[in-house]
């Protein structure tokens, strides 16, 4: 009973240390981009996108090394669904999502192709006569290739959202980033190792499956910083912050980290996470959709209430799947 009650308190305390890293690293990255002169939108994309995806990155990165892999595609695959679903469906009965044009058209396709291509990835196996589906090493190649197409997308956006600053401030705002930034990222790796051991273990008491941990307990925790800013970002009317953090930080997750993992260590897939990549190719299609059902780019609060629904109908079936 005691080792129950020391896991649960270090797993609490892991996923605390993770979101206040995550807080720092978004924070001192969003004052660095500022001082070099990028333009807020360009940080609402990147900033704060990769820094609340870090702490996916951590416990994955952390996870496949360790060797489990059950916790990976779960994790990463789990956060994108509840990324949709979820955080924007509670964002969206907060306060209706304004859509812009280029985002419907650009940026949530790239959510579609990510999800997709990890099915297609995965399973591809399946078509050579294999048993057991996997992202291989090289899977993970591919996908880090569709990354570097996703940055050279970005710095296009970059360069033609340019702003000024102000070269006094510049010295100082770039001293106080390095500072969070380092303490962001010791702060996640201290948060990533303490997580990973913790739902190691009472997967292991509880004879649950790592995949159900990852896909369930793991990806909600680790999107808590997407959860975070988008609600603030939706009581503020910001919708603009709200379906970028989500949008990129799930574009992320897919090319960057599943990409990096799989290089690290081939992740076989489970049923479970065959049937989470289906959800995230679906709650790809419905945000896309959303922008032309009721009023014309717009996520409006019965959508929202919709997209709750299905994630719930979604943690039922992983669970039974489990």
């Amino acid at each position: 009973m005691t080792d129950w009650i020391w896991q649960g308190v270090l797993f609490v305390i892991g996923f605390f240390v993770l979101i206040k890293g995550a807080h720092w690293l978004v924070e001192g990255g969003s004052s660095l981009a500022k001082a070099l002169g990028v333009s807020d939108f360009f940080i609402g994309l990147t900033v704060v996108a990769f820094g609340t995806s870090l702490p996916e990155m951590f416990i994955d990165i952390t996870a496949a090394v360790r060797g489990n892999t059950g916790l990976v595609i779960g994790d990463i695959i789990g956060s994108n669904v509840t990324n949709i679903l979820l955080i924007l469906g509670v964002a969206a009965v907060i306060f209706p999502l304004q859509i812009r044009r280029g985002v419907v058209w650009k940026e949530i396709p790239f959510t579609f192709i990510a999800a997709l291509s990890v099915l297609l990835l995965g399973n591809d196996k399946l078509i050579e006569g294999i048993s057991y589906p996997r992202l291989s090493r090289i899977d993970g190649l591919v996908m880090l290739s569709f990354f570097a197409i996703y940055l050279y997308y970005l710095t296009g956006i970059s360069k033609s959202a340019r702003e000024p600053r102000e070269a006094g401030d510049k010295k100082l705002d770039m001293g106080k980033s390095v500072i969070r930034i380092i303490i962001g990222l010791l702060a996640l790796f201290l948060g990533a190792k303490l997580v990973v051991a913790a739902a190691v273990f009472i997967a292991g008491k509880m004879r649950i499956s790592e995949t159900v941990i990852g896909l369930t307990v793991i990806a909600l925790g680790s999107s808590l910083p997407e959860l975070t800013a988008s609600i603030v970002a939706a009581l503020k009317k910001h919708s603009d912050l709200a379906l970028g953090n989500i949008v990129g930080s799930n574009i992320v997750n897919i090319f960057m980290v599943l990409g990096i993992c799989a290089v690290i260590r081939p992740l076989p897939l489970r049923p479970q996470d065959n049937f989470a990549i289906v959800i995230a190719i679906m709650a790809s299609l419905l945000l896309f959709s959303s922008a032309f059902v009721g009023k014309r780019r717009v996520i409006d609060r019965w959508i929202g209430v919709v997209f709750i629904s299905i994630y719930i109908f979604y943690v039922v079936m992983v669970v039974r799947l489990g």
